[in-house]
């Protein structure tokens, strides 16, 4: 593994990332907040750290073949760099705590949309901006954004675009990569724009319009007031944010081939038609269970539309006080923290992929039960599902488990009760944002937990972003004692 290489694509991302910061410094200007000094700052810091890592590293020709080792320390280090340089913004301004200013920039990033803020309204716009600009940029994922802006970084970028990639299919829409994150990068930005201005049709101004669609489209949940979406009262917000909140949960790639072969690419896919029945299924049983408590059929269903759509894409918005609904409702919504949405989406959760996979692979072991001979494969997509698939699926599955048993234990050890801890960590694994109780749940927030139980839970959204194995592999001995490249 070469530590120089490594160290001169850092730095080329750092270039980046001084770039991500004049947006919310223009902001700044705009409206004439101190946040703009923050921001200009920063972003001379990132441009001079930027220029100090390229010189300490080496020079990368455009033939240079990253190794995997190289691809996976690369992504995980630029995770841990994006979030403290984001973080600086939050203490510069004495909004957070060196904990709390972290916590608050990996849950941007990584579109978690959980917040250490306890009061959000009053703070400089730009600030505020800065977080949800965080939801845009870490949404679709710094390094493909930044291979489909900057191209040309190396010749086996795949590596690093792989490392930060979801799902395990990983299907490529075109065969060269840079072409392939530049197409997902115009798609997510089609989709965006498109849902501001429906917004702006709703009557919201241009700001609320441009940051609520970037935080749902980016399935990540910031917002700038208290009670998230709940402050417009608006059934038609509601609706374009959840209608906006759901085909972000889809597989950008599959959008794509909707565009070359028509609509019935969408029906035809399995995971995308379990997305699409998992999310009418629990909308109708939701409302069914408001409704039988007390809801009016429409107040209902806009109700459970609204915050299935939040949860099944892991975005986290709010738009009721659903602690206060029924434990059938809630358990509802609890079941989406795990199945997330679809892989190749901005979306977190272990994704809807791997439990038609699991889901068919038990529906084969019952049935060689009563026919031991059968030789029956497991079939995704109309192509058989090999064993060695099975096994990374089913080892994901009890890797995540064991992920939230362990980090519920020590969050409870820091003194919160079981709820609170177990809800906060499955929330941060899986992008979800919110938990449940009143520390962390629907009108909650997680700046009381202290801050070993904030670092913790910034670790957790990382490990559920990269989908673990990038990081996890780096505690491995084999992975830094290793001679070969692979």
């Amino acid at each position: 593994m070469n530590s120089r290489v490594i160290l001169f694509l850092l730095g080329k991302i750092l270039y980046f990332l001084g770039a991500v910061f004049t947006v919310p410094m223009l902001v700044g200007f705009l409206y004439r907040d101190r946040g703009a000094y923050i921001f200009s700052a920063c972003f001379v810091f990132a441009l001079a750290a930027g220029l100090f890592f390229r010189r300490m590293g080496k020079q990368v020709s455009a033939h240079y073949e990253i190794s995997n080792r190289e691809g996976i320390l690369t992504v995980v280090l630029t995770w841990v760099m994006a979030a403290i340089l984001a973080s600086i913004p939050f203490m510069a301004s004495g909004m957070l705590d060196p904990a709390g200013a972290f916590f608050e920039a990996m849950s941007g990033l990584t579109t978690t949309g959980a917040t250490a803020l306890p009061e959000i309204e009053g703070w400089p716009v730009s600030l505020l901006f800065w977080r949800v600009w965080l939801h845009w940029i870490g949404g679709l994922g710094i390094i493909v954004i930044f291979i489909a802006l900057l191209p040309g970084i190396s010749g086996s970028a795949a590596h690093l675009f792989n490392a930060e990639s979801s799902g395990f299919e990983g299907e490529k829409i075109v065969p060269r990569l840079q072409k392939t994150a530049l197409l997902l990068f115009k798609i997510y930005s089609l989709i965006t724009a498109v849902t501001a201005a429906l917004l702006l049709f709703c009557g919201l101004d241009l700001y609320d319009a441009a940051v609520h669609a970037m935080s749902a489209v980016a399935t990540g949940g910031f917002s700038h007031y208290n009670d998230s979406v709940a402050h417009f009262h608006s059934a038609g917000v509601e609706m374009v944010l959840g209608i906006a909140m759901f085909v972000s949960g889809g597989n950008f790639a599959l959008y794509f081939n909707v565009r070359q072969r028509g609509l019935r690419v969408l029906l035809r896919n399995d995971e995308f038609r379990w997305y699409l029945v998992l999310f009418l299924s629990l909308t109708g049983l939701v409302t069914a269970s408001l409704v039988s408590h007390g809801h009016g059929m429409e107040s209902g269903f806009r109700d459970a539309f609204f915050q299935v759509a939040s949860f099944i894409s892991t975005t986290g918005y709010v738009s009721a006080d659903y602690d206060q609904w029924p434990s059938f409702a809630k358990i509802c919504l609890v079941l989406l923290y795990f199945t997330g949405a679809c892989a190749g989406s901005t979306a977190g959760g272990i994704k809807i992929s791997r439990f038609v996979v699991l889901l068919r692979g038990i529906g084969v072991s019952v049935s060689k039960v009563l026919h031991p001979r059968e030789a029956r494969p497991i079939l995704y997509n109309g192509r058989k599902v090999e064993n060695n698939v099975l096994g990374l699926v089913l080892t994901f599955f009890a890797l995540y488990i064991a992920i939230i048993i362990l980090f519920s234990t020590a969050i409870a050890f820091t003194g919160e009760d079981i709820i609170t801890a177990v809800t906060a960590v499955a929330a941060c694994l899986s992008s979800v944002g919110p938990g449940f109780g009143t520390v962390v749940g629907a009108t909650g927030n997680f700046s009381s937990l202290t801050p070993a139980a904030k670092i913790m839970l910034a670790f957790v959204m990382m490990l559920g972003r990269l989908e673990m194995y990038t990081v996890l592999i780096l505690f491995s001995r084999n992975f830094w004692q290793g001679q070969s490249r692979w």
